[in-house]
């Protein structure tokens, strides 16, 4: 299979990550790297096509860390997927729910059943990822122990489903954006589409107010805003915006226009232009 058919994902097969791939690319072969950074070397050096990234949870918030590796990559978002995550409690073979005294997850995997785990009595221990954790409680063979992972990584490991829902909420959803070396801009007659841009503000009184006021007026709807500490001196907020609109229509050039009057030389970057995820329009969603 070429490279171009390959996508990265931070993980050990079995991971919410894996999952992503198969569903949104089910022909491709999924790769897995140990870390974010060598998710997105692997785009970068031409490895792989693209890399599947977790950005934010319904229940346990953004992922830590990736907000400030993504503009750095020099990658650009193409796509967005959201992944249903039924998290599910895994143990050896034969081993029994009354048992179990440790819980192996990721951190965002234990926040996301922190509730159930506590009436359970079940001590969360933090892993590297959930699919790591049930390779290694199928290694350990230790019936007192599990893993918070999916069913994928309970038939990939052999493990039992002592719980097969033990998330906090039902609607429990991760975000992924489909990252490439590219932008690859949708036609501007597509009806739903969404822009992701990252900005660093002059400082001045009410900048961000006047900043954001040009998509206000241009009719364009912020539907994510995060700052986040950019830089050693702690002295620069950086702010990452999802909106929804393209890049090539008018509105949002006189937007992004506007903000750049109000930010530091070269500041304003887009990350990427492309198709809104049918997820959005689905009712009563998280």
């Amino acid at each position: 299979m070429s490279n171009n058919h390959k996508i990265a994902f931070q993980g050990v097969p079995g991971a919410y990550s894996h999952l992503s791939c198969q569903a949104f690319c089910p022909d491709w072969e999924a790769i897995p790297y140990k870390s974010f950074s060598g998710m997105l070397r692997a785009v970068q050096n031409g490895e792989c096509s693209s890399a599947m990234v977790p950005v934010e949870n319904s229940t346990a918030g953004r992922v830590a860390d990736i907000h400030h590796m993504l503009p750095e990559s020099g990658l650009h978002i193409i796509a967005e997927h959201f992944q249903p995550v039924n998290h599910q409690l895994l143990g050896i073979k034969g081993s029994k729910l009354s048992n179990i005294r440790e819980a192996h997850s990721h951190e965002q995997g234990l926040a996301q059943c922190r509730k159930n785990l506590e009436k359970l009595n079940i001590e969360p221990v933090i892993h590297s990822d959930t699919a790591g954790a049930a390779r290694d409680i199928a290694t350990w063979n230790d019936p007192t122990k599990a893993a918070i992972a999916s069913d994928l990584a309970a038939k990939i490991y052999g493990l039992d489903v002592l719980m097969d829902e033990i998330t906090d909420l039902n609607l429990n959803t991760t975000r992924f954006l489909v990252m490439k070396k590219h932008m690859e801009v949708p036609a501007t007659s597509l009806s739903n589409s969404h822009c992701t841009f990252v900005f660093s503000l002059r400082s001045v009184p009410a900048a961000l107010y006047k900043a954001l006021g040009g998509f206000a007026t241009n009719g364009i709807n912020l539907t994510k805003i995060e700052s986040y500490m950019s830089g050693n001196e702690m002295q620069a907020a950086q702010f990452y915006v999802d909106c929804e609109g393209h890049i090539e229509q008018k509105n949002m050039q006189l937007a992004l226009e506007e903000l750049k009057f109000y930010c530091l030389p070269d500041a304003v970057r887009v990350l990427g232009c492309y198709p809104s995820s049918p997820y959005r329009q689905k009712p009563n969603r998280n």
